[in-house]
């Protein structure tokens, strides 16, 4: 029943701004927390940033830190990361998660968005 639907992503040049989507369809529990997740060829993926659901505290990998920002508008269950000074390390497919409480795993997931910086 839970849908989790990334849009957003595309081909942009380094020190060019994109903005991702993830909408949260036929929700059957309650968020705790909401993240975006990365993953670039022949790379793990790794965690970039996530957002409390209700107190809106954030949290960052060091290298997206002053460049992205992480949102939500709860009314809508819909999650945005806004990605400005894009480097080419940033290049990869992007993931949108969430997870239920504190000590739960991410356990629902988006289907990925392809973000590609070029130089």
């Amino acid at each position: 029943q839970v849908q989790l639907v990334e849009s957003g992503g595309g081909l942009v040049q380094a020190g060019g701004s994109l903005r991702l989507s993830c909408v949260v369809s036929k929700r059957t529990f309650s968020i705790y927390q909401m993240g975006w997740f990365r993953q670039a060829p022949g790379k793990e993926r790794e965690f970039v940033a996530a957002i409390n659901w209700s107190g809106g505290s954030t949290s960052y990998v060091d290298s997206v830190k002053g460049r992205f920002t992480i949102s939500r508008d709860d009314a809508r269950n819909t999650l945005f990361l806004q990605m400005n000074s894009l480097k080419s390390e940033d290049t990869a497919v992007y993931y949108c998660a969430a997870r239920r409480g504190m000590f739960t795993d991410y356990d629902f997931w988006g289907q990925g968005t392809q973000v590609t910086v070029s130089s």
